[in-house]
């Protein structure tokens, strides 16, 4: 058994995530901002790789600016060679924090919790199952790009919910929504089903299930 799994991002017209540099920049309006507040407070756990980590230095919480009763969903960081920095946002007591390392890592990062699976890599599937086992029965994926292609490619995605800002980023090394290797023929392409699309202010939300 694993925990029901949703992606969410923000990407540009052209399907960026980011600035060539990698640097993050807003996409997300106002009204999709408050969305993602929601969401995260609907689920158990929000999950980011470690990428995202040192690029953005997120705290992953859920503020009471945009939610009622906020609740502290567990922030989980995929970090197999145990680059998280001890001054990270992450890291800071305001939720519950889980660093996933490889098995070879002996990194400890200050109070939070350290699971360690796979060899080289993270193993997912092995964490998915270790978190449901603890009780984690939504998990949020917010990127980084590889993140995001390895949770679709090992088939762990039930929603993937994509907002759509009115801008151009461009470039051709900048981030993507999807990263990693991609599929390396049409068969290895993941398919989507549209279920519901609606406007929030200047951009659009889409929502998907994944097929399997």
């Amino acid at each position: 058994m694993r925990p029901k799994v949703i992606v969410n991002c923000a990407v540009s017209i052209d399907g960026k995530i980011a600035l060539p540099s990698r640097r993050q920049t807003r996409i997300s309006n106002e009204e999709d901002i408050a969305r993602v507040h929601r969401l995260r407070n609907e689920c158990d756990a929000i999950l980011v790789g470690v990428g995202t980590i040192l690029s953005d230095d997120p705290n992953l919480t859920v503020k009471e600016k945009y939610v009622q009763d906020a609740r502290k969903p567990l922030r989980i960081v995929l970090d197999s060679n145990g680059r998280t920095p001890l001054e990270a946002e992450v890291l800071k007591g305001d939720a519950p924090t889980l660093i996933v390392t490889s098995e070879g890592c002996e990194s400890t990062f200050g109070q939070a919790e350290v699971a360690r699976f796979g060899e080289d890599e993270v193993d997912i599937s092995s964490l998915l199952s270790h978190l449901y086992e603890k009780g984690v029965r939504k998990v949020l994926v917010e990127g980084g790009e590889t993140v995001i292609w390895t949770f679709l490619k090992e088939g762990l995605v039930n929603e993937l919910k994509v907002f759509v800002g009115s801008m151009v980023i461009g470039g051709v090394r900048s981030p993507t929504l999807a990263g990693g290797e991609g599929a390396a023929a049409f068969e290895d392409i993941i398919p989507l089903v549209l279920t519901k699309s609606r406007q929030l202010g200047d951009g659009i939300l889409l929502e998907y299930e994944v097929k399997r």
